[in-house]
């Protein structure tokens, strides 16, 4: 295993999945609450934080199952944010029986196309290369924003994403394998247990991811009044009691 990765707590395993243009502290705040009552496996996607960078195009599915495997995790809780939620459902397709439940928190969507102003926003960030500086600022105060850039948490954010956007200039290969055809065709066919969690501050691009969600048969939707896109930073605590409420139901 290659990837660089922390385990916390003891109890039964729970594997937290971070977003884009992050790392592993992006649960920060969630880890000491999750840790007190379960076994918490965060870890560094390829090319992020202090893993290693990317050599050819990144095979996150595969990187999950290889963590489990290696900690010799038969069956485990999955925790994924944005584009950790992305992963999270697609591992959860493809390997439903290393799941004991899914968790997704304001998560992406393999297939789904975003609308045009958040697709703005994303080239705006890319046209900005090579200045990290400017690219970081575009991405905190990107339409997913709204509420952490105005908060105490934007500066941990910032910290990460300046971060994870340098990193992203070492990588010798960039982009990523997906399963085809995209999670957001085979909804239907995901039959672990699921939570989706999204913030009623976030943009609007997840209120359509959660329609797309209702195809699950077995899943609860919550929703973080005051919450955006980083639900994960801004409110730990509403996060870990809907988080825990699931897993002890």
């Amino acid at each position: 295993m290659d990837l660089y990765y922390e385990v916390t707590g003891h109890g039964k395993p729970v594997v937290m999945i971070h977003g884009g243009g992050s790392d592993s502290r992006d649960w920060t705040y969630l880890v000491p609450l999750m840790a007190s009552h379960y076994q918490v496996i965060t870890f560094d996607g390829r090319g992020c934080g202090q893993s290693p960078s990317q050599t050819q195009p990144a095979n996150y599915i595969a990187d999950v199952l290889n963590l489990l495997n290696h900690l010799r995790i038969e069956k485990a809780a999955v925790i994924g944010h944005s584009i950790g939620g992305q992963i999270a459902t697609e591992f959860a397709l493809s390997y439903p029986e290393r799941l004991e439940e899914l968790i997704l928190v304001a998560p992406a969507l393999s297939g789904f196309v975003h609308s045009p102003d958040l697709l703005a926003s994303f080239q705006s960030i890319q046209a900005a290369a090579p200045d990290v500086s400017k690219m970081t600022e575009l991405v905190v105060t990107s339409p997913f924003c709204s509420v952490i850039k105005n908060s105490p948490h934007r500066d941990l954010m910032r910290i990460m994403t300046e971060h994870n956007i340098n990193r992203m200039f070492e990588w010798a290969a960039i982009g990523a394998v997906w399963p085809k055809p995209p999670a957001i065709d085979r909804l239907d066919e995901l039959r672990t247990r699921t939570l989706f969690i999204r913030g009623t501050l976030d943009h609007d691009d997840i209120f359509t991811i959660e329609n797309h969600f209702r195809l699950v048969p077995n899943i609860k939707f919550v929703q973080v009044a005051g919450g955006d896109h980083m639900l994960n930073l801004t409110h730990p605590e509403d996060l870990f009691h809907h988080i825990t409420e699931f897993l002890e139901d």
